[in-house]
């Protein structure tokens, strides 16, 4: 039943935003030089890869040229992308993953392989449901990128400071 839920939700959804996410991504194009969508990989449901789909926030090289926790202040951050990053617009292109069913609406955020591999054992229940769009981190951890602002080692504070209450609300 929740899987025909995310599919009609997500497919309604899709066909409502479209003009929304062609507009954002002609801006994304004219800001900064590059493809309008991101594809990144993370670990879906039982730990198996899939690419993410959002709108492009960061430079096209961001990945080559920094990790992957992103403080509010990052110089990677594109014009466009703060606008996009504060108000979310840069999540609605995850409901095609929705609809190709790698993503529920509701369910633990998906993270990056890297994290997945060192997850405990306890962790690792995470992966036996569809990651989703939103939970309770998702929400509790809304402004993430602020608390990571201005620190000189975003991954070792995002490990500290975040992920713990991530794993625990998951």
């Amino acid at each position: 039943m929740k899987r025909l839920f995310d599919i009609v939700v997500s497919f309604c959804g899709v066909v409502v935003i479209s003009p929304l996410v062609a507009g954002l991504s002609l801006w994304i194009i004219l800001d900064a030089r590059g493809p309008a969508f991101y594809r990144g990989v993370r670990a879906g449901r039982f730990g198996r890869p899939f690419r993410i789909y959002k709108l492009r926030t960061m430079a096209p090289d961001a990945e080559q040229t920094g990790g992957s926790e992103t403080p509010a202040n990052d110089p990677r951050i594109t014009r466009a992308g703060h606008f996009l990053r504060k108000y979310k617009f840069d999540e609605l292109p995850q409901l095609i993953n929705v609809l190709k069913g790698e993503m529920s609406l509701v369910g633990p955020r998906p993270e990056v392989m890297e994290e997945v591999r060192r997850y405990t054992a306890k962790e690792k229940d995470l992966l036996l449901v569809r990651p989703g769009i939103t939970d309770w981190a998702s929400i509790k951890f809304r402004d993430e990128d602020e608390l990571l602002r201005g620190s000189t080692d975003p991954h070792r504070a995002y490990h500290e400071l975040i992920r713990p209450e991530k794993i625990r609300l998951g």
